[in-house]
């Protein structure tokens, strides 16, 4: 192709391209090479959060604690409900009452108060802690498998984080297959 190149060209650019063109070719073919190499290298993404809403694991881990939560909330709930009650009713009947009356039911009101944040506060860190646990659980079956399937495919990096993914480099659904298994 370079001969081909060198032909074409009039007689008088002869001996000042082919020099040229020749150091061209030379300094073109390692950045080709290597643009071929990089070109080579394989990725696949996924979406962790898809794992860990969308595979039976997650799906059973919800199940699971909510059942195990269910009792929790129920009593949660009722105690609320106690203490909205009671505010109301304090509320339509402390203009009538004795001062010294008052003064006590404004105080149970206070602790109930108290009683039932606290009670909303531990159901709260307690939930959270054991859905991290759960999903620390599936998150260490996924990355397992995440990355057998990625020795099998040969591909070089798997990323959970990107501006932006080309479907063809998503991978998610192929590991909720085996993370469904």
């Amino acid at each position: 192709m370079l001969k081909n190149l060198i032909a074409s060209l009039p007689d008088g650019f002869k001996p000042t391209v082919a020099p040229a063109l020749l150091l061209a070719a030379v300094c073109a073919s390692p950045l080709a090479q290597a643009q071929a190499q990089v070109a080579t290298g394989r990725i696949g993404f996924v979406y962790t959060e898809r794992l860990m809403t969308d595979s039976k694991m997650a799906k059973a881990a919800d199940a699971k604690l909510a059942a195990e939560f269910s009792k929790r909330q129920k009593a949660m709930e009722e105690m609320v409900g106690k203490f909205k009650g009671a505010s109301e009713k304090f509320d339509a009947e402390g203009s009538s009452l004795a001062e010294l009356e008052r003064t006590r039911r404004a105080r149970e009101l206070f602790n109930m108060q108290k009683d039932v944040e606290r009670m909303q506060r531990e159901f709260q860190e307690d939930l959270q802690q054991r859905k991290n646990e759960e999903r620390a659980a599936i998150a260490q079956k996924a990355y397992k498998l995440v990355e057998q399937y990625a020795e099998a495919e040969k591909l070089d990096a798997v990323l959970v984080e990107a501006a932006w993914v080309n479907p063809r480099v998503d991978i998610t659904d192929k590991i909720l297959k085996l993370l469904d298994k």
